[in-house]
C-alpha cells in the first residue's frame, strides 16, 4: 500500500480504532446504570414529563452526578479488594448485619422483578401479544441466556440490549418538543413550586435513580470480570459512560411525553405502556411503536439483570458460591435462587386482576429502608486503609460522597413518607 493511500484510510482507522477501543470498554459500569431505567424508572420519567412538562428537567444533572459518585466507589472497591460488597459487609461487619441486609434487599428485589414482567407484558400487548404468551417465554429466554451461558458472551448480549434504548432520543425528537423550553429548564430551571406533587415528583426522580441493588450488582460484575487496580481506569470510565448515558435517556424520556402526553390535560400514567399509546396521536405510530420497543428492552434487560444481582448479592453475604462462569453443579444454590426469582416474579404477573402497583410501590419503600444502610457501609468500608490502601476516597471524594449519602438518606425519608401518606 502506496504511503498516499495509507494517509487517506488513517482518518476512518482512527474514528474505527476509537470507536472499537470505546466498545472494548464498556462492562459492568454501562449495563448496571442502563438496566436502572427499568419499567419503574420509565414510568416515573413519563410521569414526570407528562404532568411537570419540561419542568423537571433540571433534576437529572444533579442526579447523574449523584450516581457517578456512588457507582465509581463500588466499583473501586471491587477491583481493589477482589470482592464483592456482600462479602466485604459480612467480613467487616459480621453475619447479623448481613443478614438483615440481604433480607430487605431480597424482598425490594423480588418487587422489582414483579414489576419487570409487568413492564414486559405491557409493552407486548401494545403489539397485541397477551401477556400470558410473552411473560413465560421472556421468563424462558432469560433463564436461558444467564444459566446456559458464560460471563463474557452474556455481557457482549447486555451491552447490545443496552444500546437499544437509544430508541427514547428517536422517539423524543419525532414528538417534535420545543428544545429551547427544554434547554432553559435544564440549566437555568424558572419553574418552582411547594405543590405536594411536585415534590413528591422530584424525590422520585432522583430516588429512582440509585437503588441499592446498582451497587451489589456493579461490584460484583467488576470482580468476576477480573477488573483489578492496573486496569482500574478503564473501568472507571466505563462506569462514568454509563452513568452519563443512562440519564441521558432518561431526559429523552422526560422530553418525548413532555412534548406530547403534557399537552392533553395532564393525564396521570398509572401503566408505562401508557405513555407509549399517548405518543400515537401527537408523534405518530412509528414513535409510539419505538418508545414501546424500548419498554419491552428494558423490561428483558431487567429482569436479566436484577434475580442475577440478587443471587449474586445473598449467594455472596452467606457465603454460597456464586458466578455465570459457574456450572450449575458448581454453584446449586446461586442457580436455583435465580431460577426461583425468575418463575415466581413471572408467574405473580400471570395472576388475574393483582394489584401489580402496590408491588411497586412496596419494593421501593423497601428499597428505601434499605439505601441508607448500603450508602454508609460502602462509605465506612472505602475509607478504612486495611481494604483500601492508596485507594480510598480523597478529601474532596469523601465530602462529596458524604453529601450525597445524606441527601439521600433524606430524599429516601421523603419518599418513604409520602409513599405511605
Amino acid at each position: 500500500m502506496s504511503q498516499t493511500a495509507a494517509r487517506r484510510r488513517s482518518p476512518f482507522a482512527l474514528i474505527g480504532a476509537r470507536l472499537f477501543a470505546l466498545l472494548a470498554v464498556l462492562g459492568p459500569g454501562f449495563i448496571t446504570a442502563n438496566v436502572d431505567n427499568d419499567p419503574g424508572g420509565i414510568l416515573t420519567y413519563s410521569q414526570a414529563g407528562a404532568k411537570f412538562g419540561y419542568a423537571l428537567l433540571w433534576t437529572l444533572i444533579p442526579t447523574t452526578v449523584a450516581l457517578i459518585v456512588v457507582q465509581e466507589m463500588a466499583a473501586r472497591m471491587g477491583a481493589v479488594t477482589g470482592k464483592g460488597l456482600s462479602d466485604l459487609i459480612r467480613e467487616e461487619f459480621g453475619l447479623r448485619a448481613t443478614f438483615f441486609t440481604m433480607l430487605v434487599l431480597g424482598i425490594a428485589d423480588f418487587g422489582n422483578i414483579v414489576s419487570e414482567f409487568a413492564g414486559l407484558a405491557s409493552g407486548m400487548s401494545i403489539f397485541g401479544v397477551s401477556k400470558y404468551i410473552a411473560v413465560p417465554i421472556g421468563a424462558v429466554v432469560v433463564w436461558v441466556v444467564i444459566v446456559k451461558g458464560r460471563y463474557k458472551p452474556v455481557e457482549r448480549i447486555l451491552i447490545i440490549f443496552s444500546l437499544i434504548y437509544f430508541a427514547y432520543p428517536v422517539s423524543a425528537v419525532l414528538a417534535k418538543p420545543n428544545w429551547n423550553e427544554a434547554l432553559r429548564n435544564t440549566f437555568y430551571p424558572t419553574t418552582w413550586s411547594n405543590d405536594p406533587a411536585y415534590l413528591v415528583m422530584v424525590v422520585g426522580l432522583i430516588g429512582t435513580t440509585i437503588t441499592p441493588w446498582m451497587q451489589f450488582y456493579l461490584q460484583a460484575a467488576v470482580v468476576e470480570r477480573g477488573v483489578d487496580k492496573r486496569h482500574y481506569s478503564m473501568c472507571r470510565l466505563d462506569v462514568i459512560i454509563g452513568c452519563i448515558v443512562t440519564d441521558v435517556i432518561a431526559y429523552f424520556i422526560v422530553v418525548a411525553c413532555a412534548a406530547t402526553i403534557f399537552h392533553s390535560q395532564h393525564p396521570e400514567i398509572t401503566d408505562v405502556g401508557q405513555a407509549a399509546l399517548a405518543l400515537k396521536p401527537f408523534a405518530g405510530d412509528f414513535a409510539a411503536r419505538l418508545f414501546a420497543i424500548g419498554l419491552i428492552n428494558a423490561s428483558l434487560l431487567s429482569a436479566a439483570i436484577l434475580p442475577l444481582a440478587t443471587s449474586y448479592n445473598i449467594c455472596e453475604g452467606l457465603g454460597f458460591e456464586s458466578g455465570i462462569d459457574k456450572r450449575f453443579s458448581e454453584a446449586p444454590i446461586f442457580y436455583w435462587l435465580y431460577t426461583l426469582l425468575i418463575g415466581g416474579g413471572s408467574l405473580i404477573v400471570l395472576i388475574p386482576n393483582l394489584p401489580l402497583l402496590k408491588f411497586i410501590l412496596f419494593s421501593q419503600v423497601a428499597n428505601g429502608i434499605l439505601l441508607p444502610f448500603v450508602l454508609v457501609y460502602m462509605l465506612l468500608l472505602i475509607n478504612r486503609p486495611r481494604l483500601m490502601g492508596d485507594y480510598g476516597n480523597s478529601w474532596f471524594q469523601n465530602a462529596v460522597a458524604w453529601t450525597t449519602a445524606a441527601i439521600m438518606i433524606v430524599l429516601t425519608g421523603a419518599l418513604i413518607a409520602t409513599s405511605f401518606a
